[in-house]
């Protein structure tokens, strides 16, 4: 690293339901889940995350999902803003393109999940990226799955400030 500086990374986690997914989760799926889960990564002042919409970033809590539900501590990084943006316009033009994102498969959580990968060494918690798999498992999952399949999440995050936005 060429300046000596270390960069904290944040998950930003949000549930999509709202609570419902663990009021109704038993009776639906006939096992307890917690929330459908929504992941970022904050770093360099930035939330970047991943939908419909391809890679994306605006300012912490500034999409239209608002404050996460909770935050955790990824650690720190060394790597410099500059190759991180360079990292993510690789991802933008590979695997992270808009035409690829899938509710289970390629989703903002295996976004996470990788960009906390690059910059800690470590992946965001199972718990997350397990969810999908745990859903599709039950049958209810079974039955919900081709319209599931159809769904694309893009929350906001273009706030036209300081060229946040669409990467």
């Amino acid at each position: 690293m060429a300046d000596g500086s270390s960069y904290n990374v944040n998950l930003y986690i949000y549930d999509l339901s709202k609570g419902l997914a663990r009021q109704l989760s038993p009776m639906m799926l006939g096992k307890q889940v917690e929330g459908i889960w929504h992941t970022s990564i904050v770093i360099y002042g930035e939330e970047f995350f991943y939908g419909g919409g391809g890679i994306t970033s605006c300012f912490p809590g500034g999409t239209i999902l608002g404050m996460p539900d909770s935050i955790v501590d990824l650690g720190n990084t060394e790597v410099p803003q500059e190759l991180f943006q360079e990292y993510l316009f690789s991802l933008r033009e590979s695997t992270y393109r808009p035409e690829k994102y899938h509710l289970f498969e390629n989703n903002c959580n295996t976004f996470s999940s990788e960009v906390a990968q690059f910059l800690t060494g470590t992946k965001i918690p199972s718990y997350i990226t397990d969810l999908p798999s745990e859903v599709l498992a039950t049958p209810f999952g079974q039955a919900l799955r081709p319209f599931l399949d159809s769904v694309t999440v893009t929350p906001a995050g273009n706030n036209g400030m300081n060229g946040y936005g669409q990467l």
